[in-house]
């Protein structure tokens, strides 16, 4: 795991932190392997949620935890605990 951001000044130079949150959009080109690879990056580098976007299914994938992931489609919510509580959008919404 990454450590969080230090107090104080920034230091000078490339940060070695992971994001709270991911968001992945598939294209075309982006292969399974690809896209599962790059989320068990992203969470094992301290990321605490990715989504993965699907345009051509039109659902997301919210990892949470490399065991911790589910499939939305089109009439599930999207929130977005435990990153930023509160947060919620229809999937339908993200594709409008």
């Amino acid at each position: 795991m990454l450590p969080l951001l230090p107090p104080g000044a920034l230091p000078n130079g490339y940060l070695r932190l992971a994001p709270d949150l991911v968001v992945e959009v598939v294209s075309p080109s982006d292969t399974a392997s690809e896209l599962q690879s790059k989320v068990c990056t992203w969470l094992d580098a301290g990321c605490r949620l990715v989504w993965v976007v699907y345009p051509g299914t039109r659902s997301v994938t919210v990892h949470r935890s490399r065991e911790d992931v589910r499939v939305l489609g089109e009439a599930d919510v999207l929130d977005g605990s435990p990153v930023f509580d509160g947060f919620s959008a229809e999937v339908r919404d993200l594709f409008r």
